[in-house]
């Protein structure tokens, strides 16, 4: 069975084909910032980005109609459990009307339903960023005007767990594991028979530092930021998200160039990655307190840790807890092409958005 999967970013559409495992191609679509500039709005670049598809798909001699599914990279929306969701009126809704924000993936689940529609074949999303399956008392932030909110990589989560369970010849559902995807962000889980029940934040202030995010800041200080002559709220939230992390330290975000001047002898470029290796363990650490010390494995991922001095940093320092495996980069392509076909295969598996749940507390 042949899968489409979808992945929209802020500049770009990557797209792949696979027949059931096997990738027919993969491409990723650059779109020129004057193309993009004439969009007042990202939601508005839809039919931008289908013909875009459309035309990759022709240049790749493959047709929508001999698909079984197109699967799109969820977007911001309502809480929900993980799993693989059909796309509907109701999540079309809320993606195009951005209640729950602005983001390029955002298109993703509408894009798969344009394509899959007019083929009259399934449209879905997998585990996108809002998967939220965290336990009553992860919730508590200290203040009861704050819930702590589950935001993190759980494409990346969900498939490598399911990887390494098949590894070790155990379903998900019965493992226990901490997983640490080390990318743009930096999201560390605590996997507890099959859900995420602790996560930090990763968007927008909670947990490690990461190239472009300053991950959890001493409260106090950053009120000090918020009330500085000539402080905006722009301003705060850029310190937070996008230039903070190892591009505030050391003027870049890119883990390549920081691996090459660590070569050729900075030292405080080499402190600077030691210490977010730090954060990450801390964090490890607190997520093998939410399973009480009951760890199958810590699992390392992302495209940080190719940088092997990284990885075994943070091994070095976690391996306690259980045996540590590396699984470095993310595929969200085959991750979201495996899902489909899971789902497919046991069309009762697929959800129906929003969950009563989350209807109930909308």
């Amino acid at each position: 069975m042949k899968i489409l999967a979808i992945n929209p970013g802020s500049t770009s559409t990557k797209i792949a084909v696979f027949d059931d495992r096997q990738e027919l191609f993969v491409e990723t679509i650059r779109h020129d910032a004057a193309d993009l500039a004439r969009f007042e709005h990202v939601m508005d670049q839809e039919e931008f980005r289908q013909e875009m598809i459309t035309q990759a798909m022709i240049r790749h001699e493959q047709s929508v109609s001999k698909l079984g599914a197109v699967i799109g990279r969820g977007g911001l929306m309502r809480p929900i459990p993980g799993g693989v969701y059909a796309v509907g009126p109701q999540m079309l809704f809320d993606l195009r009307s951005c209640a729950f924000g602005t983001h390029a993936s955002n298109l993703g689940a509408i894009l798969a339903y344009d394509l899959a529609t007019s083929a009259g074949i399934p449209s879905l999303i997998a585990d996108p960023v809002v998967v939220d399956e965290l336990g009553p008392l992860a919730r508590y932030s200290g203040h009861p005007s704050i819930t702590r909110r589950s935001i993190f990589h759980a494409l990346n989560h969900k498939a490598v767990a399911r990887r390494v369970a098949e590894g070790l010849g155990r379903p998900y559902e019965e493992l226990r594991l901490i997983i640490a995807h080390l990318g743009g962000g930096v999201s560390v889980g605590a996997h507890e028979l099959g859900r995420v029940v602790d996560a930090n934040n990763a968007l927008d202030g909670d947990g490690p530092f990461s190239p472009e995010r300053s991950g959890g800041l001493p409260a106090g200080e950053v009120v000090n930021w918020c009330f500085a002559p000539g402080a905006t709220e722009r301003d705060i939230r850029r310190r937070i998200t996008g230039q903070g992390g190892f591009l505030a330290y050391l003027g870049t975000a890119s883990g390549m160039e920081i691996e090459e001047r660590i070569r050729k002898g900075d030292a405080f470029a080499r402190e600077v990655r030691q210490a977010m290796a730090y954060q990450v363990a801390k964090e490890i650490g607190a997520m093998g307190a939410v399973l009480r010390g009951q760890v199958d494995a810590v699992i390392l991922t992302g495209g940080l840790v190719h940088d092997r001095e990284l990885a075994g940093s943070i091994a070095e320092r976690v391996q306690f807890l259980g045996p540590v495996m590396v699984h470095a980069g993310e595929d969200e392509m085959s991750a979201l092409a495996l899902a489909a076909l899971r789902a497919l295969a046991d069309p009762e598996s697929i959800l129906t958005y929003p969950p009563r749940k989350a209807t109930e507390s909308a």
